[in-house]
């Protein structure tokens, strides 16, 4: 079964262009393995040139065991930062912010690890170990400064495919204000992220609309949310990171207690 399913994460979803990568975006509507692969089942019926490649995904879907979430006594959270040039007038919100989430979901959820990855100047990527304590977390990130570069996002999804493999991810968050990779290349890999459950939450700063397009079909295609924030914006993005925590501790039942503007904007955007 194991075997299959690394078939699919292996196989390129954007074969074909951007139309395979933009007919796999329905998966995004859906958590279960099963429903996910029905709904892809709806596409075989369109364009004769996405039939084959469709139709082998789904017979190798199929085949697969879907990933076992929940039964570690472990929680993990995945923080993804973009630390390029353009974010450094914000850096240090975001490094006291983050370490305020992830007290947060210690306090509901003590089993609780987080890492942080976040990729800055010429191919820069960094990531930390699994922290099991927020001061940990906060020393990693203060030494941390921002170099100018080019955005890593592809990177990031890889990276955390290849942890949810070894073990399950509650939820990823991604902070960012940029995109300048292909569009079907990113949704090609959000789909191999939907096959392990693995939300992620992308939160963006500033106002570049084809960044945006990009961060919600990422966000739709793997059941998280996407919420934009004015820079500098110190409230915002403490709420979007209080609902992201309740969310990762207590799930949509918790979100939906939480009850502020945050939390209603990213459970909107949720699975049912």
């Amino acid at each position: 079964m194991e075997n299959s399913r690394q078939r699919i994460l292996d196989r390129p979803l954007a074969v074909g262009g951007d139309r395979v990568a933009v007919a796999l975006l329905p998966v995004a509507m859906a958590m279960t393995h099963h429903r996910r692969v029905a709904v892809i089942s709806n596409l075989v019926a369109d364009p004769p040139a996405l039939r084959s490649d469709v139709k082998s995904f789904l017979a190798e879907a199929r085949r697969s065991t879907p990933p076992t979430v929940g039964l570690r006594k472990n929680q993990r959270i995945l923080f993804a930062l973009d630390a390029t040039a353009s974010r450094e007038p914000t850096w240090d919100l975001a490094t006291h912010l983050h370490a305020e989430l992830f007290q947060a979901a210690a306090e509901t959820m003590p089993a609780a690890t987080v890492q942080l990855a976040y990729y800055r100047g010429f191919q820069e990527f960094h990531v930390s170990p699994w922290f099991a304590a927020a001061p940990q977390l906060l020393r990693e990130m203060t030494g941390v400064r921002c170099h100018g570069g080019l955005t890593q996002i592809a990177r990031v999804l890889r990276h955390a495919l290849n942890e949810a493999r070894t073990e399950p991810i509650k939820a990823a968050v991604f902070i960012g204000d940029a995109c300048e990779e292909p569009h079907a290349a990113l949704v090609a890999e959000a789909g191999k992220l939907a096959l392990f459950n693995l939300p992620f939450f992308i939160f963006h700063e500033g106002y570049d609309r084809q960044a945006g397009e990009t961060f919600r079909a990422i966000a739709r295609i793997t059941g998280g949310a996407y919420a934009p924030f004015a820079p500098g914006s110190a409230s915002e993005l403490r709420d979007l990171f209080g609902a992201v925590a309740r969310y990762a501790t207590e799930g949509r039942r918790g979100l939906a207690e939480l009850g502020n503007a945050a939390a209603r904007g990213l459970l909107a955007q949720l699975p049912p």
